[in-house]
C-alpha cells in the first residue's frame, strides 16, 4: 500500500472514531510555528492527510524564526495561536497567552557543541567563557541546567545572545569557542566544524528538567473559541497517533512535501531527538499534574533569569481539561 493512501486510510478511521462534527462553513485559524520537527510535526502531518479541512479549519500557516518572536505577534494580534518549544513556559506566565496542547519533550534537541582546539574539553572549562545561544528558548533552558548540573554558575559565564543562526555561524567561525543550539542546527555544525565536538544534550537531565513545547493562544480568542482549540486537539491527536504507529510513513511524507531541504536520515535524526506519547498518554499525564509540573519546571527558570514580576503559576495559564474533554484515555 502506498504510504500517503495509508496515511490518509489510519486518519480516515481515526476521525470517524471520533465522530467528527458537520460544518457549514470553515473557520479560519492563524497559526505561527517553528520549522522544526519537534515543533510543527504533527501539524504537517495533520495537513498532509487532510484533517484540518475535514474539521472545519482553514488554518494559516506563519513561519517564524524563534519562539519570542511567536509570541509577540501573538501579543500584537497578528496570531490566534502558535506552536513553540520552550518559551511556551514565558509569556503565558506574564499573563500573555494560555497553554492548551502539548507536542512532545524535547528530550535531546537541545545540545551544547564547543571547540576542543580553542581549549574546552569539559562543561567546566566554560567558566569565563563566550557560549552563544538565544536566550529565553529550549536552548538556553538547557544550557542553564547542564551548567548547573556540572557545578557551574551561569553567571560565571558569557553568555551571547543572538539569533540561532547568527548563533550557529558565530561558533563555526570560531568567534565563540561554545554554542548551545536546538537541532537541526546540529547539522550544519557537525559537516562544517569536524573538529567539533558534543558535550552533552538534553536527556542527561530528564525528567527531572524535562522542557516541553506546545500550543498556546491568544487570550481573547482562547475565551471565545474554545470549540475552535477543541477541533485543533482532535486533528492533533490523529497526527500524533499516527506520527508514534508509523513513523517511517509519516516521516517519508513530511520529507518529501514539507522537509524537502532537509534529508530524511536527518529528519530521522530529529524525531530521535524527541519524546513522544500517545494522546492516550499524554491524557493520563495531563490528568495527573505531570504535565504542569513539567511547564512549571521551566516557568521556574523564566521567572528568575528574565525576573517576571508575579509570574503565574503553570496551573493558571495551562488548563488540561480542554484536553481531557477532547482526548479520552
Amino acid at each position: 500500500m502506498k504510504r500517503r493512501t495509508f496515511l490518509h486510510l489510519a486518519a480516515g478511521s481515526a476521525l470517524a472514531a471520533t465522530q467528527p462534527l458537520a460544518f457549514s462553513q470553515s473557520t479560519k485559524v492563524r497559526v505561527g510555528y517553528l520549522h522544526t520537527l519537534a515543533v510543527d510535526g504533527q501539524m504537517w502531518l495533520a495537513d498532509s492527510m487532510g484533517l484540518w479541512k475535514k474539521e472545519g479549519l482553514d488554518m494559516e500557516f506563519i513561519k517564524f524564526q524563534t519562539g519570542l518572536e511567536l509570541f509577540q505577534a501573538m501579543s500584537g494580534g497578528s496570531i490566534d495561536v502558535l506552536t513553540t518549544g520552550a518559551v511556551l513556559s514565558n509569556f503565558p506566565a506574564r499573563g500573555q497567552g494560555k497553554v492548551f496542547l502539548i507536542n512532545d519533550v524535547e528530550f535531546a534537541t537541545a545540545q551544547l557543541w564547543v571547540h576542543p582546539d580553542m581549549g574546552i574539553e569539559k562543561i567546566a572549562d566554560l567558566k569565563g567563557k563566550k557560549v552563544s545561544t538565544t536566550t529565553g528558548t529550549t536552548a538556553h533552558v538547557f544550557l542553564d541546567n547542564a551548567l548547573r548540573a556540572n557545578g557551574v554558575d551561569p553567571k560565571e559565564v558569557q553568555l551571547v545572545n543572538q539569533r540561532m543562526p547568527d548563533a550557529v555561524t558565530a561558533f563555526i567561525s570560531k568567534a565563540v569557542p561554545a554554542v548551545a543550539l536546538w537541532v537541526p542546527f546540529n547539522v550544519s555544525v557537525r559537516s562544517r566544524v569536524p573538529t567539533a565536538k558534543m558535550l552533552v544534550d538534553a536527556s542527561a537531565y530528564y525528567p527531572k528538567t524535562a522542557i516541553v513545547g506546545g500550543w498556546a493562544a491568544r487570550n481573547e480568542f482562547y475565551d471565545k473559541n474554545r470549540e475552535v482549540l477543541a477541533r485543533i486537539v482532535k486533528v492533533w491527536a490523529v497526527a500524533n497517533d499516527v506520527m508514534i504507529k508509523q513513523p517511517e510513513q509519516s516521516l517519508d511524507t513530511l520529507q518529501k512535501n514539507y522537509y524537502k531541504d532537509v534529508p530524511l536520515a536527518d529528519l530521522k535524526e530529529q524525531l530521535g531527538a524527541q519524546k513522544m506519547f500517545t494522546s492516550a498518554e499524554w491524557s493520563k499525564m495531563y490528568a495527573d499534574g505531570t504535565v504542569t509540573k513539567w511547564l512549571q519546571q521551566v516557568t521556574d527558570f523564566f521567572s528568575g533569569f528574565a525576573s517576571i514580576p508575579n509570574a503565574l503559576p503553570a496551573s493558571q495559564y495551562f488548563d488540561p481539561k480542554l484536553y481531557l474533554d477532547t482526548v479520552k484515555a
